[in-house]
């Protein structure tokens, strides 16, 4: 259904305080386009509604308001995570729900690598001792030949495994099903098999998305099971580690080091004892965010909000009892 000036509606699901994302013009010449930023202004927006781009990856909004939509059919999440979107009614529901699969997954490889790497030839230790104007000389490790353990096979998992590949480390990877053949992964094991492998792997990274099942995965026990000179790093979501039991780790000695880019609390705290540990590196939830990500998220939602028009197959479909897209 169209509204009466022949143009399907569109609701727009922001941060507050964010502005409308660049692009959106486009949008408006061949929609009517309304902006939400919380429950009050989305109650207002959403009757009508046949199509929701949500640009808001944390929002509860959306759930509040669930009951004013009446004629939506479609949501898209600018993001790869959907975890915020998936209440029992959406769920449950006939809305069909795609995400952003596809713009961050070089990106974020380009940044796991970067950590393996910094990590590997120390500089943030080099960085420490330029602060202190020392000149100081020390041999650092071969990133060549080290195994990563990449936990989420999906597509950025895909992108991490190619890149670490490229530089000689072995990628494996971890998944829902275990895969006996995969082009870029040595090997990719079951979830089950996960705390065998943490012990072989000498880079353990998170590029899982966050659902029932992975919320709080890696915990005292996941951290015991991996190797004491081994590192870990999330560019996945915040909750699927235990904060605290990852401070315990790097206190004990169970782990090397933390490179970490998403936190259960964001942002986190001043005061929080990760920030002043020198074998962790931390960055505030910008692993993909390259120069005109914004743009590039408006446009691949053009591009299937062509397809919705014309009736046509939408690409990134989440599979909502999953929560996240399957393909």
């Amino acid at each position: 259904m169209t509204q009466d000036n022949g143009k399907p509606v569109v609701t727009v699901l922001t941060a507050p305080g964010e502005p409308e994302p660049p692009g959106v013009d486009a949008v408006r010449e061949q929609a009517e386009v309304r902006f939400a930023s919380d429950e009050k202004t989305l109650r207002e927006t959403l009757p009508g509604t046949q199509v929701m781009m949500v640009t808001d990856f944390r929002t509860e909004a959306l759930a509040a308001a669930w009951p004013e939509a009446d004629q939506l059919e479609w949501i898209h999440a600018t993001s790869a995570g959907v975890d915020a979107l998936m209440f029992p009614e959406l769920i449950d529901g006939p809305v069909t729900v795609t995400n952003a699969q596809g713009i961050f997954d070089r990106t974020i490889a380009e940044y796991v690598l970067c950590t393996i790497l910094m990590y590997c030839k120390d500089f943030p230790g080099s960085i420490r001792y330029q602060t202190k104007h020392q000149w100081q000389h020390r041999d650092t490790e071969r990133a060549q030949g080290r195994r990563v353990l990449i936990v989420g096979a999906g597509s950025i998992g895909r992108q991490i495994a190619r890149l670490t590949s490229a530089i000689g480390m072995e990628a494996h990877g971890v998944a829902r099903r275990a895969r006996d053949e995969d082009p870029d992964f040595e090997a990719v094991h079951s979830n089950d098999e996960l705390m065998d492998q943490l012990g072989l792997a000498d880079f353990v990274v998170v590029a899982a998305p966050l659902t029932p099942a992975t919320e709080g995965l890696f915990d005292r026990k996941a951290f015991q099971a991996m190797r004491s000179d081994a590192r870990f790093i999330n560019i996945g979501r915040g909750p699927i580690v235990k904060t605290d039991d990852l401070v315990d780790a790097l206190r004990a000695g169970d782990i090397a080091g933390a490179g970490l880019d998403v936190f259960e609390e964001e942002p986190l705290p001043e005061a929080h004892p990760l920030w002043d540990m020198e074998n962790v590196l931390i960055t505030a939830h910008m692993a993909g965010d390259f120069i005109g990500w914004r743009k590039a998220l408006t446009e691949q939602f053009l591009d299937n909000f062509q397809r919705w028009k014309q009736g046509d197959d939408l690409f990134n479909l989440v599979d909502k009892k999953l929560g996240y897209a399957a393909k």
